[in-house]
């Protein structure tokens, strides 16, 4: 690849049903881009929600060296219906191991944790995604499976296409 562009075949998706209604997804995109253009787009946390398509806002609350907490609102629409759940997560910046761990701390999930994972990969970066998920009684995780993956596959080419954006300038 010679270009920081993405194409289909560059996703790879997996989807596990957990006990009681959660999800475990996991998205790796890879990309011809040096990981620190991803790395960096990934932690530009006030701007997140410009280049990923269904974050509609996210906000840092806080810093302490490597923890980091933020306010993230997602937002969805499904079968004509507009979804929107917000969550306040810790999240764990480790460079060296080129991850980023977070937990949810409050919000509409029972649970929301997972890591975003940069790495060289030979020649090619790999941005990896994974979140694991369970909703409120009454949330519909089920109905909504296909629409996550979607997502969350359009989420890490976001995350790409504005790494290749800041790439390329000048």
């Amino acid at each position: 690849m010679s270009s920081g562009t993405c194409s289909l075949d560059t996703i790879q998706q997996e989807m596990e049903r957990l006990p009681q209604g959660a999800r475990r997804l996991a998205v790796q995109l890879r990309s011809a881009l040096d990981p620190q253009w991803l790395w960096a787009v990934l932690t530009d946390y006030e701007n997140l929600s410009r280049f990923i398509p269904n974050l509609a806002s996210s906000r840092l609350l806080w810093r302490r060296g490597p923890l980091v907490g933020l306010e993230q609102v997602g937002s969805q629409s499904f079968c004509g219906l507009r979804f929107s759940a917000r969550v306040e997560i810790e999240l764990e910046e480790d460079l060296p191991a080129g991850q980023l761990r977070f937990r949810m701390t409050r919000g509409d999930f029972r649970r929301f944790e997972g890591s975003w994972v940069v790495r060289q990969d030979g020649d090619a970066a790999s941005l990896f995604y994974e979140l694991t998920v369970q909703g409120r009684p009454g949330m519909p995780l089920a109905l909504i499976e296909q629409r996550l993956r979607e997502d969350l596959a359009n989420n890490l080419r976001g995350v790409q296409q504005e790494a290749a954006r800041r790439a390329a300038r000048p």
